[in-house]
């Protein structure tokens, strides 16, 4: 699967995004979708991830509550909104396909491929 982050910008603090990841391959439907973000100087880090259906979906801590992840299996397209966003939030975001043989559940990106290009998100203060 190929993917491709969009939707990035600046906004202020308290503010709301919603990014998309555009996937195309005819694995898409069957993978596990993730996202994870990586600011300056910093690791990358886990925000979410969103099973198969679209029914069961996890969160990194810092982003709970806040962000909620979707899926549209028909439009090939996984779908990050941000809320109540923090400037501590900067970063650029990227989406990825779970590797088949790694638990669901898991927030080692190492356990993630097909990473698709970022996309870059601003919170101002």
């Amino acid at each position: 699967v190929q993917l491709q982050a969009s939707g990035g910008g600046l906004v202020q603090a308290g503010g709301s995004l919603r990014l998309s990841c555009a996937a195309s391959g005819r694995s898409f439907s069957s993978s596990v979708m993730g996202w994870f973000r990586q600011a300056p100087g910093k690791d990358r880090e886990f925000v979410s991830a969103i099973n198969w259906s679209g029914r069961r979906s996890y969160y990194g801590d810092a982003v709970k509550g806040r962000f909620t992840t979707s899926r549209d299996n028909a439009k090939n397209t996984v779908y990050l909104q941000m809320n109540s966003l923090k400037p501590e939030d900067t970063a650029v975001y990227y989406c990825a396909a779970l590797n088949p043989l790694a638990r669901c559940g898991t927030q080692r990106s190492s356990d993630f491929g097909s990473w698709g290009q970022g996309t870059q998100v601003t919170v101002s203060s």
